[in-house]
């Protein structure tokens, strides 16, 4: 559906409903789901001394968020569009607000593991329908500016993560990194049945075959290559066995959303090359960034004896970047076009994680580390900023939203990826016995995240539409595609 359209049946449902509480509703929900991605990452050590628990317990800690929330995130918007958008959105602020509180109150590993799984779905709700909600409260002369807001919001998101978790954790408890969401959501239930008109979709079928298919297959190949972080070797059942399952069930899922007549994820969407490089691209951009991150934050604590502030602030470098870069990087993306952008910011990714491999070691000091940091901030800003465009250039404007789902949640796919398979080069080659050890096992993985930015470098060199697609779309002008899609905030 249009943008137009969205904004007409919001009027039609809700009219006299206010702009900027809109905004402020759903861009704050949005900050609260993005903040999760990274707020636990500065905690993990100080949740493996209070709660116990194996490198692996920590994977999932992580892992069990990002992966509900990419696997259901279509979903989540399906439901929106057949039992209202405002009620889906409020039931997913409502599981949300009550994951927070049981992470919060989580006895033990395994219970914490379980609310954020919890959590996940539902971020998976309130973060697409977010979007969806603000573009048809506000009018089109309008947008730009709503989204440029909302974007602003999904960004402080990134850059306060680390910070506010090293913050939260040193001077109260690594509970209320949890603890936070409760009263924000808690306010936010009321403010969105005020404040935001209800709308649906075109699309009233839900894909639940697929929605299972997907989730267990993607659960088995993460699975598998987590039990490998630890003694059961690659060739053992609990690590082959679930990888072998996963593929086949993502097998079955293709297969499946060829032939279901409300698909998910429409796989013909995957034959156009402009689309298939903007998912590949931010996947393999995920996979790299979250699977460094993991280890870095672990780094400066376990190896170097930072406070989980200290390890907050000298992040600050790299995720605080985009918020000064962005800006620069988006004017030039428009100047330029948005593809040598990202390609730019990808290759500034490669290389401080290649930077970073030639010089770290255990008592490499942070002036050392620095120029990783920078180059790190500055590629993700350069990435990132053209991406909204890329992406919705890609496709038609009626398949902008499920462009837009399949994006996002090809980010946090690869965050999942990242994470398992960085640690798992990390493990079989060091470990945690020693400063040395670690740095042994960091390096190869700090080399093969620089390679997954290389080829995401290569593979968004694909990612602009052909101008014959352009000039065919409403009457032989290129299409001037409203960017109004999930912002990347990953």
């Amino acid at each position: 559906m249009s943008t137009d359209k969205l904004a007409a049946a919001g009027d039609a449902a809700g009219g006299g409903k206010s702009p900027g509480m809109a905004i402020l509703i759903t861009s704050l929900a949005t900050f609260m789901a993005g903040l999760d991605n990274l707020v636990v990452l500065v905690a993990l050590p100080t949740i493996r001394g209070k709660l116990g628990g194996s490198l692996e317990d920590l994977e999932w800690t992580v892992n069990a968020y990002t992966l509900s929330f990419a696997v259901l995130m279509l979903f989540g918007a399906a439901l929106g569009d057949r039992f209202g958008r405002r009620r889906v959105f409020m039931a997913g602020l409502l599981v949300f607000t009550a994951a927070s509180a049981a992470a919060a109150m989580a006895p033990g590993i395994g219970e914490l593991i379980a609310a954020r799984v919890v959590q996940g779905a539902g971020a998976a709700a309130v973060m697409p329908l977010s979007l969806t909600l603000l573009t048809s409260a506000v009018p089109a002369a309008k947008r730009g500016a709503a989204l440029g807001i909302y974007s602003a919001v999904g960004g402080l998101a990134i850059a306060g993560g680390p910070l506010v978790g090293g913050l939260v954790t040193q001077h109260l408890s690594w509970t209320w990194i949890f603890w936070i969401n409760v009263p924000v959501g808690l306010l936010l239930i009321p403010a969105a049945w005020r404040g935001l008109a209800e709308s649906r979709g075109p699309n009233n079928r839900l894909d639940a075959p697929g929605t299972l298919l997907v989730s267990l297959g993607i659960l088995g190949i993460v699975y598998g290559l987590i039990r490998a972080n630890g003694h059961d070797g690659w060739g053992a059942p609990m690590v082959a066995g679930p990888m072998a399952a996963g593929v086949v069930l993502v097998a079955l899922f293709v297969l499946w959303e060829q032939r279901s007549s409300a698909p998910m994820l429409p796989m013909r969407m995957f034959r156009n090359r402009a689309f298939s490089a903007v998912n590949a691209g931010g996947l393999l951009q995920a996979f790299g960034m979250y699977g460094v991150v993991f280890l870095i934050t672990q780094f400066m604590q376990s190896i170097q004896h930072m406070s989980p502030t200290e390890a907050g602030v000298r992040m600050l470098p790299w995720t605080a970047m985009p918020l000064l870069i962005a800006p620069v990087a988006g004017i030039l993306s428009d100047k330029v076009g948005g593809r040598p952008v990202a390609v730019v910011g990808l290759a500034l990714l490669a290389a401080g994680f290649a930077y970073w491999a030639l010089v770290i070691s255990p008592d490499s000091s942070y002036v050392e580390q620095l120029p990783g940091y920078l180059l790190g901030g500055v590629g993700v800003a350069c990435f990132f900023a053209p991406l909204i465009n890329l992406t919705m250039s890609s496709v038609d404007e009626s398949e902008q939203g499920i462009a837009s789902g399949s994006t996002s949640a090809m980010r946090e796919l690869g965050a999942a990826f990242g994470i398992a398979v960085l640690t798992s080069v990390f493990t079989h080659n060091g470990g945690y016995g020693s400063g040395r050890s670690f740095v042994d096992g960091f390096i190869p993985a700090l080399w093969v995240g620089a390679a997954a930015m290389a080829l995401a470098a290569v593979v968004m060199l694909f990612a602009a539409r052909p101008a014959a697609a352009q000039r065919q779309e409403q009457g032989g002008e290129p299409e001037r595609a409203q960017p109004h899609a999930e912002p990347a905030t990953r």
